[in-house]
């Protein structure tokens, strides 16, 4: 009888070992690479042995690894299309997705910039190219230079959604590989705008307050904002996987899921399910 004991502990402690050991690729929108970051590290620090990769990219980049077979998970700042649905279908494999935080999409400008606030209909017009000037929203007499993530980016899609009504960008709108991208480039420019996760802002670019009520009220972008739905611009973050990998990823899923998981969702800059 002890010696079936020992055993049964002896399978316990070897499956637990398995669990910690576990190897995960994660990979896609650089929305969510902070906080998938900063969860892998604390899921490791706590499951002795196990690795988690966690790469950027956009949201196209995550879903083309998961279709191809490259990646555990897909971290996507947009739900997935049509026709990467299809893709995956195609390859005769079924897929999960999971809400795992929510992002408030914040309007970013130069410090130098007097502008403090812009209507939904003003940002469509700034970034389809139809408003060139500062000048004409009420600033200086001073050139727009439009910012925005590439095609790739969930971001770019969710803006162009939601914001734009789903009108093209203006043909010269600068299109930047990473969100660290623009926060760099409209500190350094003038009359520069973009916009960026709220877990990117930083002290050296000014966030602008927005209306999507014809100028009735203005909301600044932060956490209490976007969890009390008084900023518009808000959206969730997803990770993907394939059903048949939801044995392997579902122990590191849960703890972001987890009361802890959510906390560090907090600490990062967005907003927790509850």
């Amino acid at each position: 009888m002890k010696k079936i004991s020992i055993l049964a502990l002896a399978l316990i402690f070897t499956g637990t070992n398995i669990l910690w050991a576990q190897r995960l690729k994660i990979k896609g929108s650089d929305t969510c690479l902070p906080l998938s970051q900063k969860e892998a590290e604390k899921y490791m620090k706590k499951n002795s042995g196990s690795s988690i990769n966690v790469t950027g990219g956009g949201s196209g980049v995550g879903f083309a690894a998961l279709i191809n077979g490259t990646t555990d998970i897909a971290h996507a700042s947009r739900s997935i299309k049509m026709d990467e649905k299809l893709k995956l279908q195609e390859a005769g494999k079924s897929y999960k997705e999971k809400i795992i935080a929510y992002d408030a999409l914040a309007v970013v400008v130069n410090k130098a910039n007097k502008i403090t606030q812009l209507k939904r209909e003003q940002l469509e017009g700034i970034f389809t190219g139809k408003i060139t000037n500062w000048k004409q929203v009420g600033g200086d007499d001073m050139k727009i230079i439009v910012y925005s993530r590439e095609s790739s980016s969930g971001t770019f899609e969710f803006f162009k959604e939601h914001v734009m009504k789903n009108k093209n960008y203006a043909t010269s709108a600068l299109l930047m590989p990473a969100t660290g991208a623009i926060i760099q480039a409209v500190s350094q420019t003038k009359g520069a705008i973009g916009y960026v996760g709220l877990a990117y802002v930083e002290k050296d670019v000014k966030t602008l307050k927005v209306s999507y009520n014809g100028g009735k009220t203005f909301v600044a972008p932060s956490v209490e904002t976007a969890k009390n739905k008084t900023y518009p611009i808000t959206r969730p973050l997803y990770y993907y996987y394939l059903s048949s990998s939801e044995k392997q990823v579902s122990p590191f899923i849960n703890y972001i899921l987890s009361p802890e998981g959510q906390q560090i969702v907090a600490q990062v800059g967005y907003i927790p399910l509850k």
